[in-house]
């Protein structure tokens, strides 16, 4: 595996960023206060392609491999500070935009990829449920057949998007008996289905510019064309949709570890302590050299789980470690610039504290860091 970058990957990694740092950048502190989605970011940021970069450009998509597209969500995670923005914006490509690019037919690509790839449309994924988080087979969500499709009933919690979206792959039982592998199947349902309704947004200690929240299912009636892959394949769909985004959502959580770094090396040069820049003691320096071995390990990984994707069958054991490993990192990162900034670091102004914020609900979504473990285990034969 050779992971040095070509000259299309770079250009792409300075095309973001540079946009990044001068549009998404603004006014990011009262957004994060106000709890407030940008929409009109949403929009710009599909103008340069951002939630349809590997898609089909027959689709609207830009095309571009798996690790390519870790390197542009790595420079957008380093470009911009609006955490809760490039949450959102994952959640869009990698757990809705994917899936139905891997597993939807002709017609389903034809119809909801285009506007998905151009921000006309901002997707959902629909799994958790109150009382079945990281417990799939403890889902209770229904979908009967009912004529020429099926009636689904149910509630979905912690939805990225849920205010804000307007289609959500949904995940129902089909079959009691053979449980989530087998007897789950996956459903395209639109906003504005009758039955289909959403909560307000749940108030969140960090990505508080993402929007989370219940969707609900009363007697919602969906054609069988609205089944994505076929009836029993909710698990494929699922995996596709959780090996993509832990891996890929964790490469723009590498680009916030790089930005962290970067600030904590400026402030330790200007920063004066007992006639010294505060760089000079160990106890300051030795917490930036672990925040670039962990950079460049997080990095690798993440690259090499990428690679994985399009060139194995299954890149699940890949993307549990890269999602363990590099959340655990950004969190120790972020904790660590907070330190290095003493009392500024407390400070809303200076921005690290609400990267730590931001950071402590990566090791919750896409699967808890415990459950990674129970992954890699699995994996291991233990």
């Amino acid at each position: 595996m050779d992971f040095s970058t070509t000259e299309q990957q770079k250009s792409l990694r300075e095309e973001i960023i540079k946009f990044a740092r001068q549009e998404l950048n603004k006014d990011v502190i009262n957004r994060d206060k106000g709890q407030i989605f940008p929409a009109a970011l949403w929009r710009q940021c599909a103008g340069i392609g951002i939630q349809g970069l590997p898609v089909d450009k027959d689709y609207g998509g830009g095309n571009f491999d798996a690790l390519s597209t870790a390197i542009a969500l790595e420079a957008l995670g380093y470009g911009c500070k609006d955490g809760g923005l490039v949450f959102s914006l994952c959640a869009h490509l990698l757990a809705c935009v994917v899936p139905l690019w891997k597993h939807g037919t002709v017609q389903q690509k034809q119809h909801y990829l285009p506007d998905l790839c151009n921000g006309s449309l901002i997707g959902m994924h629909a799994l958790t449920e109150p009382a079945a988080g990281s417990d799939p087979f403890a889902m209770t969500t229904r979908a009967e057949p009912d004529d020429k499709g099926w009636r689904i009933n149910g509630t979905k919690t912690l939805i990225s998007n849920g205010p804000v979206g307007d289609v959500a792959i949904v995940y129902a039982v089909t079959n009691p008996q053979k449980g989530f592998y087998g007897g789950s199947t996956a459903f395209i349902i639109e906003k504005g289905n009758p039955g289909f309704s959403n909560s307000n947004s749940f108030d969140t200690l960090g990505l508080r510019t993402a929007t989370i929240s219940e969707l609900k299912f009363d007697d919602v009636y969906v054609p069988e064309s609205a089944i994505l892959g076929s009836v029993g394949a909710g698990s494929s769909v699922f995996t596709t949709a959780m090996d993509w985004e832990r891996t890929l959502l964790g490469a723009s959580l590498v680009g916030t570890m790089e930005r962290l770094m970067e600030t904590s090396i400026a402030w330790t040069r200007k920063r004066f302590q007992s006639g010294q820049t505060i760089g000079k003691f160990q106890a300051v320096s030795h917490k930036i050299a672990d925040m670039k071995v962990q950079l460049e390990a997080a990095r690798l990984l993440s690259y090499q789980s990428a690679w994985r994707l399009d060139h194995h069958k299954n890149a699940s054991l890949d993307a549990a470690m890269t999602k363990l490993f590099v959340s655990e990192g950004l969190v120790k990162a972020a904790l660590d610039s907070v330190q290095i900034h003493g009392g500024y670091g407390y400070m809303t102004d200076y921005g690290v504290e609400r990267a730590l914020r931001d950071a402590l609900g990566s090791t919750l979504y896409s699967g808890t860091s415990e459950i990674q473990r129970n992954i890699i285990a699995q994996w291991l034969g233990i």
